[in-house]
């Protein structure tokens, strides 16, 4: 078995650890599922000696996770997931003050990103976790040499999880990986009410607009995409939605939104949100429709979804405008603005999802890790669920320290469950 070498980390200044600590402490209050499997595993010890990888996005929730982790005895390094979501303050302190390494700045250029995720990769990982597969494909493609050593891997995302399974059809997937984002205890809250807050604050933060009244054009009406038309609606937005699917833009038209091509939408659009997980969602026949003043942003994991090329093309002149807020002035002198790069606007433009939502999603990632521990001899080299009893302990936690309580099924009612004899 392969040895780590020891990582130091590359943080932009650590100056800023006290502030990030000051962050990582306040979102520790709201993650109270995650506060008590870190009570366990500090007792425990699940993980110890086992070296992490991961390649999620450097918040103070994430720094929660992290530490947790290393609470339990994990050997863990840290890069980021998208070079602009880096909390910077939050970096620096896992550094300084848990000895955690973190290959991360906000605003790294390509060739940095991918160096950090090179970086963290020298630990040579058994285990790795990943927002989006970057980690992964890195592994299978430039990395293979480090494949042997992985047991086992985590994956946070939607769109990872699209490519993970591609990769286990095409039988080119070489460890076994879990699907956290399948879990019904990440997707339906934090792609939905995560995703639907953390969005809008996002857009809110970089542009100042006032959503009442506005058109306001949804690009995918997944889990991410419901949340997002839920909460838009919630301002008193005119909600749009755009999709490829029959059965989720029906589901769409009954929850009371308008449906439409893309093409028609972007002659009326004020603000568009991209949150499909493809690419060339909003194209330079889009961009050639839509109003002067038109505000264009993504809440899909990579900038793909907007084809930025194509905006840069057209555009006689470009400026920043406010930060994260990039003026592009096409014909007739129509101004289009595009939001954090195309990036992850919820992420980029503010802090990404609330803690208290992430507390269930990463509550999912470390009783996964501590599963593939255990259980990595007996798994098959494809992506599999998170499993039920894990989901349901979660749900639990979670209504537990909100002091909720639930029914119970009586023997009676179980036994009805049970049955198919009894009828009325």
């Amino acid at each position: 078995m392969a040895t780590a070498r020891k990582l130091a980390g590359d943080v932009k200044d650590m100056a800023l650890a006290d502030q990030g600590k000051r962050k990582i402490e306040w979102a520790n209050q709201q993650m109270p599922v995650l506060q008590s499997i870190r009570k366990r595993f500090i007792k425990e010890k699940p993980l110890k000696g086992l070296r992490v990888s991961a390649c999620l996005h450097v918040t103070s929730e994430t720094a929660n996770l992290a530490i947790t982790l290393r609470d339990g005895g994990a050997d863990l390094a840290l890069c980021a997931s998208n070079p602009l979501s880096t909390q910077d303050d939050v970096a620096a302190c896992l550094v300084r003050d848990y000895q955690i390494p973190v290959f991360a700045i906000k605003g790294e250029d390509t060739e940095t990103y991918y160096s950090h995720i090179n970086a963290a990769l020298e630990h040579k990982p058994r285990i790795s976790m990943d927002d989006g597969a970057d980690l992964v494909t890195t592994l299978h493609t430039k990395r293979k040499e480090l494949l042997p050593e992985l047991i086992g891997g985590t994956e946070e995302t939607t769109t990872g999880v699209v490519r993970l399974r591609a990769m286990a059809h095409d039988k080119s997937l070489r460890y076994p990986i879990i699907a956290v984002n399948d879990a019904n205890t990440k997707y339906l809250f934090d792609n939905r009410y995560g995703t639907g807050q953390s969005t809008l604050d996002g857009i809110i933060r970089a542009t100042n607009l006032l959503l009442a009244g506005l058109n306001f054009v949804v690009a995918g009406y997944g889990w991410c995409g419901r949340g997002l038309a839920m909460r838009a609606r919630g301002q008193g937005a005119n909600v749009i939605v755009t999709e490829v699917n029959p059965i989720k833009a029906l589901e769409a038209l009954m929850d009371g939104f308008r449906v439409m091509p893309m093409n028609e939408a972007a002659r009326i659009g004020d603000i568009f949100v991209t949150l499909t997980g493809d690419k060339n969602v909003i194209v330079a026949e889009h961009f050639e429709s839509m109003k002067d003043g038109a505000v264009v942003a993504n809440s899909g994991h990579f900038n793909v979804e907007i084809d930025i090329p194509a905006l840069q093309r057209m555009a006689s002149s470009h400026r920043e405008v406010r930060p994260f807020v990039e003026e592009y002035v096409v014909s007739e002198g129509r101004r289009i603005n595009l939001l954090a790069e195309g990036r992850l606007v919820n992420l980029s433009a503010a802090e990404g999802h609330p803690a208290s939502v992430m507390d269930m999603s990463f509550s999912n990632q470390a009783l996964s890790v501590e599963y593939l521990t255990k259980n990595a001899a007996s798994l098959e080299q494809k992506v599999y669920p998170v499993p039920e009893h894990i989901d349901k302990q979660i749900a639990k936690l979670k209504l537990d320290s909100k002091g909720i309580l639930i029914d119970k099924l009586t023997p009676e009612q179980e036994a009805y469950l049970a049955s198919w004899s009894e009828g009325t």
